[in-house]
């Protein structure tokens, strides 16, 4: 398993991406899939600086491993307020534009383009865990 902490400030996505990115094509991601998950980590990140931390500075753990020889699992953790994105419900992405509510587009995304996620609060950490299938 690889790890990466840092402060939970947009300042740090670049460096988080470029970890994930690395893991990714280590693990055999290349093309239309690599982007895919750069994408995903980037909408789960910055929902982490944006909501995490309203009061004060935390920080954020991104961890990817694979699993089984298939499974690329990541793991972004951290220890702000508790909030759960994947109990709310998907976008009506058919309504016009004017009549959609606010949010829940990306992490509507990172649902399409994963094939899962799960979230769950662990103490005082919350836990989004996004696992990609490599192709046979």
């Amino acid at each position: 398993m690889k790890s990466l902490k840092l402060a939970a400030i947009i300042e740090n996505l670049d460096r988080f991406i470029s970890f994930v990115r690395t893991c990714s094509e280590e693990y055999g991601f290349e093309g239309k899939k690599a982007m895919e998950i750069e994408l995903a980590v980037e909408e789960a990140l910055v929902n982490v600086f944006s909501y995490a931390y309203p009061e004060e500075e935390g920080q954020v753990e991104m961890c990817c491993t694979l699993n089984d020889g298939k499974k690329f699992v990541i793991e972004i953790c951290d220890e702000g307020i508790p909030f759960d994105a994947l109990s709310r419900s998907d976008p009506d992405t058919t309504a016009d534009v004017g009549d959609r509510e606010i949010g829940g587009l990306g992490i509507f995304f990172i649902k399409k383009v994963a094939d899962e996620v799960r979230y769950s609060r662990n103490g005082d950490m919350n836990v989004l865990t996004i696992v990609f299938l490599l192709a046979d």
